[in-house]
């Protein structure tokens, strides 16, 4: 008898001591009291706007961290009566759940049911060493952990971690995550059957989901209010109301982020400064605060929308005439012609491979002159959106919008804005596409000619001839790249007379960037995105602050704005006057391009520079006839502007004036000091250089 009681007492001393050694090597791959201190799960970076607007979200996993007093009771109470009826209760591990699964898994003969807690869930959730595999081993790595988490932190510090690293699938992270995903709102804002549905989703994701398997979506909803109601967390009232309900609440597709082009630069920008300043864009749930206002990007997308469609309209009209270009676009040896019209008009998802040549492509950026702030950005059709961010991206030729970088090297060389040349045509040499040089004879784009015609004359009517003159007779090519430069164009510009007609490539941000150099007194001010990054603790890691140069006397700057203004008031961007209704202090120029491959408009206010552009992204395809820069790029800026000086309620403030511009009584015929006789006009000059001869006509 002693011998069995012996053998016995061995026996389970043997059993313990291997249990032991069993459990001390499972225990050795797992989380240390320490990590687990430094709990530190990988979040959601936010991207804001200045007006504190979420813009888009970067992530690995899309987590949210949302501290428990901002997560409503009843999505507590819904989490416990349904993961973990004795969470308040147990100290890791729930002995009572344990005996009753050992005895179905064992009348069983299979893996049936679990006994994981809250605080073993959390503990698989937190660490990928324990596994997830349905076995005892894993069940050991749960119950260690889970004993150390217990010791570690308070009932509600384990249940904030809980609800902030579950997976509720399509993912998804977090409560907060999950509130976003399905319903559109934060967690703070979830409803009692929003919460069930959520938390019914817990067990399993793939097979729950409200979006795909409605019905069982609902069925475990209706559980998980159940087991509330067993649990006192809600009343019979509360319960039968909610069962009526359905899941109109439930949104199928994911919120659209906001202004995508824009926060696709600000993530590239952020990759570029990652690694210097010690972050993780995609893991360490940052807070990137920019300088975007949601407002003002509201209306840009809007009215660039209004006018794709207007433009799309006109291409779509001058295809469908002409049946060798539109076959020989729409490749029709692969896709029915009648698919492609469907296709163009919109009614039709229109195929990937036709989008380079058939679709009218944009781009707009408004910015403030000031500071260098980029207030709205849209690189491309809202209705397409793809990788490709024409705003920063693509570089065209610019056309007319070019001339004022021409005429301020002229004004810059005290040239007044009454100088004359000879509106008549000239010969250029430029190089073909073969890179051989030919003579070209450009045109004005009314076809006129004429006689002499002063700078500002030229520049309101955007004379080609009057633009080539100047570089040919006044300012060399190199002089106007060299300004071009300073004012902010970063492609590279060919020092040939053709400078004249902006056939160099430019990219859209250095044009209307450039542009604000004009609005601010002849400061150039770096366009930038982001003004400060704060980690998940609120710290602030880096600010970000104008960068400004003066490039431009204010004298020469402001010549050019009051040239510009005539171009507004007067000439080629008129319609932005009588057609659209803007009428605030404002100042631009249009841009075409040779055969309407491209068209411009990029103008500016004292508070406001903004740019658009229009063209197809093959560049041999045009627009369509007549439709220039005032046709079609012009009505998004007026409209822009329009509406955003009602928005932000902007005065309608002139540019300030120099002291040393004066205004001086001049002939309106010679353009010299008038006599008795001349008919008098005003015109302003740099002080210096205001006509000193009498004159000859009269």
């Amino acid at each position: 008898m002693r011998k069995i009681i012996f053998r016995c007492f061995l026996l389970i001393i043997g059993i313990v001591f291997f249990s032991g050694i069993y459990i001390f090597i499972l225990s050795r791959d797992l989380p240390s009291l320490e990590k687990l201190e430094n709990f530190d799960p990988d979040l959601v970076t936010r991207i804001y706007s200045s007006d504190e607007v979420v813009l888009h979200e970067l992530f690995f996993q899309k987590r949210v961290f949302t501290e428990l007093t901002d997560i409503p009771e009843h999505t507590r109470q819904a989490a416990i009566a349904s993961e973990d009826r004795r969470f308040r209760e147990h100290w890791g591990i729930s002995l009572r759940s344990v005996f009753r699964a050992v005895v179905v898994n064992v009348l069983s003969l299979s893996y049936r049911q679990g006994f994981s807690t809250l605080s073993q869930q959390l503990a698989r959730n937190l660490y990928k060493s324990i596994g997830f595999e349905d076995n005892i081993t894993r069940k050991l790595k749960e119950v260690i952990t889970a004993i150390q988490i217990e010791r570690t932190y308070t009932k509600d510090e384990i249940l904030e971690m809980y609800l902030n690293t579950v997976h509720f699938g399509h993912g998804t992270y977090g409560v907060e995550s999950g509130a976003k995903r399905f319903f559109g709102k934060t967690a703070s804002e979830l409803t009692l059957d929003e919460s069930a549905i959520l938390v019914g989703l817990l067990p399993s994701p793939a097979n729950y989901s409200p979006i795909r398997y409605p019905e069982k979506a609902l069925a475990r909803r209706n559980t998980v209010l159940q087991l509330m109601l067993d649990m006192e967390f809600i009343d019979i009232e509360d319960y039968t109301d909610m069962l009526n309900k359905g899941l109109e609440s439930v949104i199928d597709e994911p919120l659209p982020g906001k202004a995508p082009y824009f926060t696709e630069y600000v993530r590239r920008s952020l990759e570029k400064i990652d690694e210097e300043l010690g972050f993780n864009i995609y893991r360490d749930g940052l807070k990137v605060y920019t300088t975007l206002d949601s407002r003002l990007q509201e209306i840009a997308e809007e009215m660039v929308m209004k006018s794709v469609k207007r433009n799309q309209k006109m291409l779509n009209q001058r295809l469908f005439k002409d049946d060798d270009e539109f076959s020989k676009l729409g490749y029709f040896g692969i896709y029915p012609e009648d698919s492609v019209r469907l296709m163009m008009r919109g009614e039709a998802e229109l195929y990937r491979e036709l989008r380079e040549q058939l679709l009218v492509q944009t781009a707009f950026i408004a910015i403030d002159p000031k500071t260098g702030r980029i207030l709205a950005m849209v690189g491309g059709r809202p209705d397409y959106h793809d990788q490709y961010n024409r705003a920063v991206q693509a570089a065209r030729q610019p056309g007319s919008v070019f001339k004022p970088f021409v005429y301020t090297t002229a004004i810059d060389n005290d040239y007044p804005v009454t100088t004359q040349l000879l509106n008549q045509p000239v010969v250029l040499n430029v190089q073909n596409a073969n890179g051989e040089w030919e003579k070209w004879m450009p045109r004005n784009y009314d076809e006129s000619t004429g006689g002499l015609t002063t700078l500002r004359e030229g520049l309101r009517r955007s004379l080609n001839l009057i633009s080539v003159r100047l570089v040919q007779e006044l300012v060399p090519a190199r002089e106007v790249k060299n300004t071009a430069i300073r004012l902010g164009i970063s492609t590279d510009i060919r020092a040939v007379d053709a400078i004249a007609l902006g056939t160099s490539e430019v990219i859209p941000l250095d044009v209307i960037s450039a542009y604000g150099v004009f609005a601010s007194g002849g400061i150039y001010s770096q366009p930038f995105a982001i003004t400060r990054i704060e980690d998940r603790y609120g710290n602030t890691i880096k600010e970000f602050f104008p960068i400004r140069e003066e490039v431009l006397r204010p004298t020469s700057s402001y010549m050019m704005t009051n040239l510009l203004k005539t171009v507004v008031d007067a000439g080629t961007g008129g319609s932005a006057r009588w057609k659209y209704k803007f009428y605030a202090p404002a100042a631009g120029k249009t841009g075409t391009t040779q055969g309407y491959s491209d068209a411009w408009f990029v103008g500016f206010t004292p508070h406001l520079v903004a740019g658009v552009w229009f063209g197809i992204d093959d560049y041999s395809i045009s627009l369509g006839q007549k439709q220039d820069g005032s046709t079609a790029a012009l009505p998004v800026w007026a409209r822009f502007m329009r509406e955003a000086y009602k928005t932000l309620e902007l005065k309608n403030t002139d540019f300030k004036r120099p002291d040393d511009i004066k205004t001086v009584d001049i002939c309106s015929v010679s353009k010299k000091i008038p006599l008795g006789s001349c008919p008098v006009e005003k015109e302003i000059f740099i002080e210096g250089t205001q006509p000193g001869d009498k004159c000859r006509v009269h």
